[in-house]
């Protein structure tokens, strides 16, 4: 019932391929296909500089751009030529993932408190997802999205890349190659997903997964929204 009456699906990062394989608009296996091609080619991309991504929350006057700017010409003044250090994840009001070269992140955790960032973390991964220095894994993506059959979707699925509904199956192509180098949107997409006149009641989500970081997220940033969240667990039925 409740996927019957389903009417949108979002999915973070690599989870939109998820949504998408949900919504009807991919084959599962095919899609899992391109997935392990996008891995594969920005692991390989990462491997080509030292960089990494950053969590940050941070106090109301945080300007993350110019944090990032002030970052960038760090890294300029070590000799690093065209040094990336932008914001790679809209999480929730107040919280953003920063990523690029490991120096202008270490830099930003050094100087945590000149731009108001109250907390910082660096994440556990090999490089800076979301930014220019995944475009090494554009073109292989792209190749491999040209060769699967995608259709328009079931239900609306949102983009990460503009937080506004997939329009047919070549804008579904083009932007999930564009996502590999762009801002995840989240925060922007969860406005867009729950926008409605006031008074009107908020459907069921149901975050399906390994874990309930999206639906923490959803209370941030709506927490009307979130009073009707559930957590359906992906590996619940083998165990």
């Amino acid at each position: 019932q409740v996927v019957a009456s389903c009417v949108a699906a979002a999915g973070y990062s690599v989870g939109e391929f998820a949504a998408l394989v949900f919504a009807g608009a991919m084959d599962f296996a095919e899609a899992l296909h391109a997935v392990k091609v996008r891995a594969e080619a920005m692991q390989k991309a990462s491997e080509a500089v030292p960089s990494g991504m950053l969590s940050v929350i941070g106090r109301r006057e945080a300007n993350y751009k110019f944090a990032c700017l002030e970052a960038r010409e760090h890294c300029a003044s070590l000799g690093i030529d065209n040094p990336v250090c932008e914001i790679s994840n809209y999480l929730f009001p107040d919280s953003r993932v920063i990523a690029g070269h490991r120096q202008a992140l270490e830099f930003l955790q050094q100087n945590a408190r000149k731009y108001y960032f109250t907390h910082t973390n660096m994440l556990p991964v090999s490089g800076a997802f979301h930014t220019r220095l995944m475009e090494p894994a554009v073109e292989p993506l792209a190749e491999v999205l040209k060769s699967i059959e995608i259709q328009k979707p079931l239900v609306c699925v949102y983009s990460n890349v503009d937080g506004k509904k997939y329009m047919h199956s070549k804008h579904i192509e083009k932007l999930l190659v564009k996502q590999v180098v762009s801002p995840v949107l989240w925060e922007q997409t969860m406005h867009s997903v729950y926008e409605r006149k006031q008074g009107t009641e908020f459907p069921y989500t149901y975050e399906v997964g390994p874990g309930k970081q999206l639906g923490a997220v959803l209370k941030k940033c709506n927490l009307k929204a979130w009073k009707q969240y559930n957590h359906v667990d992906a590996l619940e039925d083998e165990e």
